[in-house]
């Protein structure tokens, strides 16, 4: 991805390191806090921005921001509009702190709730600063994300659109979280694959429908292609979300333990789909509740992924990923047209996220 994308991540990188730096500028402190008594000093800060920061310097595929501004690209690609050095091109850029912050503060959210003890190969949040500062500092940046709409270039309508799009993709967010989590405490919660896509295209489709929306508001798109878009970018994220489902039961997630979510207890698609096909067998089940008490090292996580593996489930849920992505990329193309040279950079983009095993395996089946 960085070969093919370098001179957009080396941008998006910098309005990252701008909208939340190492030691915060006076115009920095007013633009999020506004006005501040002189007795607030920077080392009071330092517990918001230290967590978060810390987080994002640990890297991140980007792939979030990288297609908010791919979006405005292919948009002005449509619209016949020279995109070098735009007003929306640099307002597209200017927004990417929206995406990226949001997704970071779910991260450290995402660990405390999970119990999960890493991120990104690192002690996760909360054990290194704290329960009550990771907390505090996350739900600071779901706020500070908007900072950047605050004080865009652009219109006063155009900025209340923004932060329409902003608030409601992140109670969307919220909404999805919800759920997983509803269904991961309840041992005897089963849902239904519909009900699970429908929580990821929430939990994790929101962020790329986020990223979407914005990047065509900075190009004032037509609204009809905006919700088309839109819906096209949920398939996508919901399609990646599975693609780690899987990743976490074969090689391990990057920073993470195979099998964690097991221990966990997430009802994952290819769970979701072993369940379907073995009504009534409470062998995985049994698993389940064994790796919850004994930990990750517990026999019951490789038993369980032997049962899931030998079921055809992690197979199953592995090309409904992949279908759900390749709809999603088909989907946009519409929307762009298929000549548009930025539309194809975004198919670029998600297909060389799919690990290549993945794609052979597919192609086998």
């Amino acid at each position: 991805m960085k070969a093919d994308f370098s001179e957009y991540l080396e941008r998006i990188e910098k309005e990252i390191q701008n909208a939340l730096p190492p030691v915060p500028s006076d115009t920095w402190k007013q633009e999020s806090f506004g006005i501040l008594p002189p007795s607030v000093e920077n080392v009071h800060i330092a517990p918001l921005t230290g967590p978060t920061r810390s987080l994002i310097l640990l890297g991140g595929k980007r792939w979030r921001p990288l297609l908010l501004v791919l979006t405005a690209k292919a948009e002005l690609g449509r619209q016949h509009i020279d995109s070098e050095n735009s007003p929306q091109m640099n307002l597209a850029f200017h927004l990417v702190p929206l995406v990226e912050f949001i997704h970071t503060a779910s991260l450290i959210h995402d660990d405390i709730e999970d119990r999960s003890d890493t991120r990104r190969g690192k002690p996760a949040a909360y054990i290194t600063y704290g329960t009550d500062v990771a907390l505090n500092s996350a739900s600071w940046l779901y706020f500070e994300a908007g900072t950047c709409i605050q004080n865009a270039p652009c219109s006063d309508s155009t900025k209340l659109a923004l932060y329409e799009a902003y608030t409601q993709e992140v109670r969307r967010l919220h909404l999805g979280q919800a759920m997983d989590i509803a269904w991961h405490n309840s041992h005897n919660a089963i849902p239904s694959a519909e009900q699970y896509i429908a929580m990821v295209k929430n939990k994790t489709g929101t962020l790329a429908s986020l990223a979407i929306r914005t990047g065509l508001l900075a190009c004032n798109a037509d609204p009809d292609l905006i919700q088309t878009a839109t819906e096209a970018s949920q398939q996508i994220g919901a399609g990646f979300q599975i693609i780690d489902d899987v990743i976490n039961l074969t090689t391990g997630n990057a920073g993470k333990k195979r099998g964690d979510d097991i221990v966990e207890g997430k009802k994952s698609l290819p769970v979701l789909l072993f369940l379907a096909q073995n009504r009534g067998d409470t062998t995985l089940s049994d698993c389940f509740e064994k790796a919850r008490n004994e930990g990750i090292d517990s026999p019951a996580v490789e038993e369980a992924i032997g049962l899931l593996e030998s079921s055809g489930a992690i197979d199953s849920a592995r090309s409904q990923g992949i279908l759900l992505i390749q709809e999603g990329c088909a989907g946009l193309t519409r929307c762009f047209g298929s000549g548009n040279e930025a539309s194809a950079l975004i198919t670029g983009l998600f297909t060389s996220m799919i690990p290549a095993r993945f794609a052979m395996e597919k192609n086998r089946g």
